[in-house]
């Protein structure tokens, strides 16, 4: 049998009316089901619920008998740092621990340096243009950054192994104006890429036009895995054999693993980025949330305890995944009508419709009561050149709510399609 995107157009026809026989019986019925971001399902946030009890007045103080009620410690209290750098492959001098989320911090590290500069450089915001690279699909919540803050945008590529370096290393080379790059390296929002040796050693080492060129390194996956836990090289210590020891910064968070409005972030940098970055800090804050930092530390008393922790949160979302990728396996496999990753860890499957069809599946699906992350999003300015990417967040519907979900996007991806295709 030919794939559907080979049907004539009487077949055509006739599959329409299948599918919208099928899909008004999905809008009659009424349903209600998010599927929008990708947030945490309340039975993962459950494995947690031991935060709230964790810490009390006799354990709140630090390794160094340091009273956490107080005021102090402007870059985090040690044992959290020791456990951040332990999960994370890092060095512990290498970390500031900040507050709830690493998005805050990502603002605050583009801020400082479009107020004060960095390493003696002009600050951006003195600047007539300032140009990030942002590898597409990518982030919704970076390109806000970039465009609240008035910072061109490039897309850029995304290959199997990270972007395209090719492209990455002609635009630094040339152009002074472009003072970073957005990089989610390991299972990538959306399409759960993870960036190859190479990439990463040629991120670190290319030359670029402006010496105040920045990683924006965003790791926020970085301890995620759900079928294989996948090894990135970490960009810190490969920036500093190539001589560029202050390009990149580093974030991650625990949003994704305890309680998203509660968690704990860091960023973390070379020793000359630490202390500038710590420079700001003190105008701005005396310290953040340090009986949050203890009561983390309790949880999880140390990094194997963390990983233990995420194997948890593993075995409950692995049958999400395998919903929603055999669900697509069974629906739309062969049809020439979409395509799809399949990710070996992180929270998202991204999927590529026909050209032109993205923004009327992900309108169809909302009209059938099920609400999706807004197609284009996941590019600068909520532009897909084609129209073709979808993000698909699994984490947060039951199986049931998540299974009829699927169902119902399946016909929508038809149906659009169907009728792109009849003109």
């Amino acid at each position: 049998m030919p794939a559907i995107i080979d049907y004539t157009k009487e077949q055509l026809e006739v599959l329409q009316k299948e599918l919208l026989a099928q899909y008004d019986e999905f809008v009659k019925a009424g349903l209600s089901l998010d599927m929008s971001r990708g947030k945490p399902a309340p039975s993962q946030l459950d494995l947690t619920n031991d935060l709230f009890t964790v810490l009390n007045a006799d354990n709140c103080k630090t390794e160094t008998g340091f009273d956490a009620r107080n005021y102090g410690i402007l870059d985090g209290v040690p044992e959290m740092k020791q456990l951040f750098a332990d999960a994370f492959g890092l060095k512990a001098e290498q970390i500031i621990v900040g507050g709830t989320a690493s998005l805050s911090l990502m603002f605050d590290n583009i801020m400082r340096i479009m107020v004060t500069g960095t390493e003696g450089n002009i600050p951006w915001s003195r600047l007539d243009k300032v140009t990030f690279l942002c590898p597409a699909p990518g982030y919704d919540r970076h390109f806000g950054i970039c465009e609240r803050l008035g910072i061109d945008m490039i897309p850029i590529r995304m290959t199997e192994t990270g972007p395209d370096m090719d492209q990455v290393e002609e635009l630094v080379l040339n152009d002074a104006s472009i003072k970073g790059i957005w990089c989610v390296p390991k299972y990538s929002n959306p399409q759960g890429i993870c960036y190859s040796d190479e990439t990463v050693k040629r991120l670190a080492s290319m030359k670029c036009a402006a010496p105040d060129f920045r990683i924006f390194w965003d790791n926020a996956y970085g301890v995620h895995p759900i079928y294989e836990d996948v090894k990135v090289l970490n960009i810190l210590e490969e920036a500093e054999k190539a001589g560029n020891p202050n390009r990149p910064l580093y974030f991650a968070s625990t949003s994704k693993i305890t309680f998203p409005g509660a968690g704990v972030s860091f960023v973390a940098a070379n020793a000359d980025m630490v202390e500038e970055i710590k420079s700001v800090m003190t105008y701005q804050t005396i310290s953040h949330d340090k009986l949050n930092q203890l009561r983390h530390v309790r949880f999880f008393k140390n990094a194997e305890g963390l990983h233990a922790h995420m194997a948890k949160l593993a075995d409950a979302m692995k049958p999400k995944f395998e919903i929603v990728l055999s669900t697509l396996e069974k629906e739309l496999a062969g049809t020439g009508l979409l395509t799809w990753t399949t990710p070996k860890g992180g929270y998202f499957v991204a999927v590529d419709t026909i050209d032109g069809c993205a923004k009327e599946t992900v309108r169809l699906v909302k009209e059938a009561g099920v609400v999706m992350t807004g197609a284009g999003a996941t590019y600068p300015y909520k532009k897909d050149p084609a129209d073709t990417n979808i993000r698909i967040a699994p984490t947060y519907p039951t199986c049931d709510e998540l299974q009829q979900a699927m169902d119902v996007f399946c016909v929508c991806v038809k149906l659009a399609a169907v009728n792109k295709l009849l003109g």
